[in-house]
């Protein structure tokens, strides 16, 4: 490749800096995923609601997050990433104050909404982003942040969750200038979301949508900033090769002209968003306390599994980010997938053998206790280290740029209803056919997902986006 000057091919401070900017979408993700669990019991206090109502209240975002994927794709097409990232921090803003400041559970369902928009668009956005900046030598690792991200915003909203109530004497016991403590919980998390609102007006716009957009001179600035040792106007050359005339992408770019049907590369990324929570991780972190409690575990002892389960996850997204670009994103989906299948199958076997108290919980003896424990945080270390990071890697990248953005607005969308599909199915499944049965369907998944990786995903690694939009196109 001809270079333009002598020194490093890529400003690597700037891309880091860059990535990381993108990724507290990540981490907002992830705290406000997480800071509902400790105002469930409040809230219900506070809106005098039902079994129901809470339900809805701590499930309601899962709506708002599949509505902000698939609108954000969209728009990052036709207005710029930028612009809609930015969009997305005000609606984190608004939604953590507004959260804490509602009166009732309609006002609550809005905020939260509107809060479950901003995470779904940042679920596509920010790695979007990253890999339309990231040279490809390092575009896994980089990629990668966003799921660090949403891991650490997870475990912040819980340390901040602990504090505030442990200081208030409980989330519904006053603090701070006579708000309750769960008020605070929320309006906590306007501190990253104005952060990650500053930071984003000193970011520039993704090259790759501004040569979409007929923006060549911007875009070759940006990119001879990102990499001063490659020719902008080769790049810029590869990047147009890859759009469709000259116009900006458009939703309906993902059906093929030829066949009038969706491009196959398009099923692959839905399979990708679908296998990702049918495996069943989310059941892990949504209902930690619920799972243990199921398995016999006291409420005290419950919690403490889900805080190792959170630090494992934590600790092997890294190794994550060390093997991404060493060995692979499709090896490490079949590892994950048969990983998690074997793991969640083993801890089946362990539920479904174990006895019942007489009001009909499990009742583990402590080998199948510890044993159990071992399994659940081997399946959470598997898929922290795949399928987690991984998924999202890979939407990010295998994408053509002719329809970037709608491709990952449609996966996006089905990635969450898949989400809601499987939180709003668990209680009903634990109370029907019982924990070892569901494990035993999750688990079936992951061999599912063994097969369709290994039949249809192609590596990534190591290849321009420009390769792979000329490969899946």
């Amino acid at each position: 490749m001809n270079s333009t000057s002598q020194g490093p091919e890529y400003n690597t401070k700037r891309v880091i800096f860059l990535s990381f900017v993108a990724a507290i979408g990540g981490f907002l993700f992830g705290y406000d995923s997480g800071v509902i669990n400790g105002t469930v019991e409040a809230l219900q206090l506070a809106f005098n609601s039902d079994e129901v109502g809470t339900g809805f209240n701590v499930a309601s975002m899962l709506l708002g997050c599949a509505a902000g994927a698939f609108f954000a794709g969209t728009l990052a097409d036709k207005l710029g990433r930028k612009k809609v990232l930015i969009g997305t921090a005000i609606a984190f803003l608004i939604s953590a104050w507004g959260s804490g400041i509602a009166g009732s559970s309609p006002e609550f369902v809005v905020f939260r909404i509107l809060g479950g928009l901003a995470v779904g668009a940042a679920s596509v956005l920010a790695p979007a982003y990253i890999s339309e900046i990231a040279p490809h030598e390092i575009r896994g690792k980089l990629t990668t942040l966003q799921q660090l991200m949403i891991v650490i915003g997870l475990l912040a909203s819980f340390i901040s969750n602990y504090f505030i109530a442990t200081y208030a004497d409980g989330a519904s016991a006053a603090y701070w200038f006579g708000f309750q403590a769960w008020q605070w919980m929320f309006w906590m998390e306007m501190l990253p979301a104005g952060l990650f609102l500053l930071f984003l007006f000193f970011i520039p716009e993704s090259p790759r949508y501004l040569v979409a957009a007929g923006e060549t001179d911007e875009a070759r600035s940006v990119l001879q900033s990102l990499t001063p040792g490659r020719s902008a106007d080769e790049k810029i050359a590869e990047i147009k090769e890859t759009l469709e005339e000259e116009r900006k992408p458009r939703l309906r770019d993902i059906i093929s002209h030829k066949t009038g049907k969706l491009y196959p590369i398009v099923w692959v990324g839905i399979g990708l968003a679908i296998l990702q929570q049918f495996t069943g991780i989310n059941i892990v972190f949504y209902y930690g306390s619920v799972l243990w409690k199921a398995a016999g575990f006291a409420e005290a002892s419950a919690l403490l599994t889900n805080i190792l389960s959170g630090t494992i996850n934590l600790l092997f997204t890294f190794v994550a980010i060390y093997l991404i670009d060493r060995i692979g994103r499709r090896p490490l989906l079949l590892i994950g997938s048969l990983g998690t299948a074997i793991s969640l199958g083993l801890l089946a076997i362990v539920f479904t053998t174990a006895g019942l108290t007489p009001e009909g919980a499990l009742d583990l003896t402590q080998t199948q206790a510890v044993l159990s424990l071992i399994l659940a945080n081997t399946f959470v270390a598997f898929f922290a280290f795949t399928w987690g990071p991984v998924m999202w890697v890979m939407l990010g990248e295998i994408f053509p740029n002719k329809f970037r953005g709608a491709a990952l607005a449609v996966c996006g969308l089905i990635h969450w209803l898949s989400n809601f599909t499987i939180t709003m199915t668990f209680p009903l499944m634990l109370e029907s056919i019982g924990l070892g049965a569901s494990y035993f369907i999750y688990s079936a998944f992951g061999f599912i997902a063994f097969f369709v990786v290994k039949a249809f995903v192609a590596e990534t690694k190591g290849k321009t986006l420009e390769e792979l939009s000329f490969t899946n196109a």
